[in-house]
């Protein structure tokens, strides 16, 4: 398969600045390093308490934040755009669109949502008139609404449809890749399921590839090819969905998806619920070593000084010194 995007190192770090010469005494290491790529027609879903980084990983691919290090090599030549200057970038952000989480604030009260969904196309100056009437027209329907809809100002919608008002805006230029943070997860569980089986469906459609930011496991078990887990600014374990939810390697993946619930009471009264001790480390001062040893269950003295690597195993990625062990113990 061809990949779209190829991310190096992605590093975003804030600096704390004190005193009256406001000078850096530390950082926020809010993403730490952290490498994935991304197929055509894929979705990858990118999971994690919040505060894991999830987000600033995300608006910095897309260059809404500027990163502090690393690269991401984007489309069939895979030009490095966070090399690239403002003029050479625009080109660029008419293929890379964001869906952002809440609704309410990213749609503007004051324009109808025939001007939102037609802003893009606008601006960039791909059409106008008629021709921009009725490419509004077949988007807003695209998503389920009405053309009528778009007469209308965001604030007669409810949530669900404000989203999908936001999702045609995000298609609007046809875009390869679609970066969705947390679009499901200020809406009801019903209407969630309606949203992301039109992302499911507009992915088939258009041929697009999702980005899929969410904390919810359950949601991106349902739509999500391969899932990336988060912790504390790195990635921590990367597979196949079905891989993952049926033979997590990490510990801290064993514990997500210990919590999420069952429908099915039999099920359920046989799980072990694995309860972390202790908070989210400080990002300004994280652990050494594994980020993740001071709650972990199985932490030994290697976990507290060695950063683990992500290597392969078995049909994924995984990044801790207790899988190397078990790996190697069954060479």
């Amino acid at each position: 398969m061809t990949s779209i995007v190829e991310v190096k190192d992605l590093t975003k770090h804030y600096p704390i600045r004190r005193g009256i010469l406001r000078r850096t005494v530390g950082h926020v290491k809010a993403v730490d390093g952290i490498s994935f790529s991304l197929n055509k027609g894929e979705t990858l879903g990118l999971v994690g308490e919040s505060g894991c980084g999830k987000t600033t990983a995300g608006r910095c691919l897309m260059r809404i934040l500027e990163a502090t290090a690393g690269s991401v090599l984007f489309g069939d030549a895979g030009t490095d755009i966070l090399t690239l200057n403002r003029k050479q970038m625009r080109p660029f952000r008419a293929r890379m669109q964001m869906i952002f989480q809440d609704p309410n604030s990213s749609l503007n009260p004051r324009m109808t949502v025939g001007d939102i969904v037609g802003e893009p196309l606008k601006v960039n100056r791909l059409c106008s008139g008629s021709e921009l009437e009725e490419r509004v027209s077949a988007l807003i329907r695209s998503v389920g609404l009405r053309s009528a809809d778009a007469r209308r100002y965001p604030h007669a919608f409810s949530g669900g449809q404000r989203q999908r008002i936001g999702i045609a805006r995000a298609l609007s230029l046809h875009p390869d890749l679609i970066v969705a943070d947390e679009a499901v997860s200020a809406l009801d569980v019903s209407v969630q399921a309606q949203i992301l089986n039109l992302l499911a469906e507009l992915r088939e459609t258009f041929g697009l590839t999702y980005i899929f930011i969410a904390h919810d496991l359950s949601v991106v078990k349902h739509i999500s090819d391969r899932v990336a887990v988060m912790y504390l600014g790195r990635i921590v374990e990367m597979s196949m969905t079905s891989s993952l939810f049926s033979n997590p390697m990490h510990p801290y993946t064993e514990a997500l998806i210990s919590a999420v619930p069952v429908a099915d009471p039999n099920i359920h009264s046989r799980r072990t619920r694995i309860r972390l001790a202790g908070d989210v480390p400080n990002p300004v001062n994280p652990p050494s070593g594994c980020h993740f040893h001071p709650r972990c269950n199985y932490a030994t003295d290697v976990c507290r000084t060695e950063v683990p690597s992500l290597r392969k195993q078995g049909f994924g990625l995984v990044a801790c010194h207790r899988s190397e062990e078990l790996d190697l113990s069954g060479v």
